[in-house]
């Protein structure tokens, strides 16, 4: 996700965290984000769907799928959440809609337009402090009035964002945590939820948008101390400078080419990985380090990781990217203990936002064995494949040169 404007030079980062209402198979609160083809936009939905389980699920998913579509067609928000509104069933017995949703349309031109429709309302902290948004209250006036709710409002507000800017929105889940028990009889409430906010934020200015998330949830699922009396989730974005990060892997195809190989990785302002024992060589011959090993650090079945001064990481090539591209199609979990190599390369890219593949097109003989397994696929087959991976499904900008 380039800015439209390099010389703001802004990220945006979109995460969510979210627990199960105990006892349910699926969550009933859906967060959808998405990039406008331009890359200039992204739009996120949090939808709640009424009750909770699948049913819910599936409003839910309904509610942010057509809504995110809506306004990346350019339809004024105002309108688009009004159609969505009115496509919406709406309960018999309690005369609520069966989805509410909270909608952020943040631009890198570092503007938002927000929809809030029946969640609670959302915190905007810049500098560790709330920000009060001028909020326009736009009445509902649904086709079928006696079937819906009475009094239905829609709030949007607008946004000029500062870097450092956050933006965090969650479903009725954290408010009402609690409810009913001796600590929070009325439900851990807004007041609770904007304190952990702030707290997290000032205690760690530089907390990543999926770590705050995550921490506004699970102080409240600790409110309900026997488990989520109902999903609970938050979104966040987060407006900020983008964290960059290289990953050398293969020789180049020209020995000739190795200077300018050590000069990209010396020169390479963010955080590196090197992946393959020939690269390796190849830098620390050119800048005139060691590359000592570290057996002890790791665990399983992948070759042990390395250590060399100026690199994050350094590892085995093409079978450790080979698992890496697994794990992340597969979404695994992070693990307990000392990583694995791939379980770090995975962190790193997952904790970057724009990242630099150089690939040297060097055929390795080793691989190329037919009595090797079919799946071990070449260096650049490989790496295109977590380049797909990591701008469809994780929304990260990727470059991929070769040399």
């Amino acid at each position: 996700m380039t800015p439209e404007n390099p010389a703001l030079d802004m990220f945006i980062e979109t995460a969510s965290y979210q627990v199960k209402k105990k006892g349910e198979s699926a969550p009933g609160d859906v967060f959808l984000s998405q990039k406008s083809r331009s890359g200039a936009r992204i739009v996120s939905v949090l939808s709640d769907g009424l009750g909770s389980g699948v049913k819910a699920n599936v409003l839910a998913s309904l509610t942010a799928t057509m809504l995110s579509k809506f306004v990346l067609m350019d339809i004024p928000p105002g309108r688009a959440a009004e159609i969505m509104i009115d496509s919406l069933p709406v309960c018999r017995e309690r005369g609520l809609a069966y989805a509410t949703f909270t909608l952020v349309d943040a631009r890198h031109d570092m503007s938002a337009r927000i929809i809030e429709y029946e969640n609670p309302p959302l915190f905007i902290l810049r500098n560790g402090e709330l920000l009060t948004l001028e909020k326009e209250r736009v009445p509902i006036e649904r086709k079928k009035k006696n079937t819906g709710p009475q009094n239905e409002t829609l709030f949007l507000s607008n946004l000029s964002a500062l870097p450092g800017d956050r933006i965090i929105f969650f479903s009725d889940g954290v408010t009402q945590a609690g409810m009913g028990g001796d600590a929070h009889p009325a439900g851990w409430g807004i007041g609770n939820a904007r304190n952990r906010v702030i707290t997290a934020v000032r205690s760690n200015p530089s907390i990543s948008a999926m770590a705050l998330a995550q921490a506004l949830v699970q102080s409240a699922e600790y409110a309900d101390r026997k488990g989520p009396k109902d999903d609970i989730s938050c979104a966040v974005v987060y407006f900020r400078k983008p964290r960059d990060l290289l990953v050398l892997t293969g020789p180049p195809f020209r020995p000739e080419s190795d200077r300018e190989f050590v000069r990209f990785f010396s020169e390479f302002p963010g955080r590196k990985i090197i992946s393959g024992g020939t690269t390796g060589q190849i830098i620390a011959r050119g800048l005139g380090r060691t590359i000592t090993g570290d057996t002890t650090a790791y665990s399983g079945d992948q070759p042990p990781a390395a250590k060399m001064e100026g690199a994050d990481l350094v590892c085995e090539g093409i079978l450790t990217l080979g698992t890496v591209a697994e794990e992340l199609s597969a979404g695994s979990a992070a693990q307990s203990g000392a990583p694995s190599p791939s379980a770090r390369i995975r962190e790193l890219l997952l904790d970057s936002d724009r990242i630099t593949f150089l690939v040297g097109t060097k055929i390795n003989e080793a691989h190329q064995d037919p009595s090797m397994p079919v799946e071990l696929e070449i260096r650049r087959n490989v790496v295109k494949r977590i380049a797909e991976l990591l701008e469809e499904t994780y929304m990260k900008a990727v470059v991929i040169r070769y040399i």
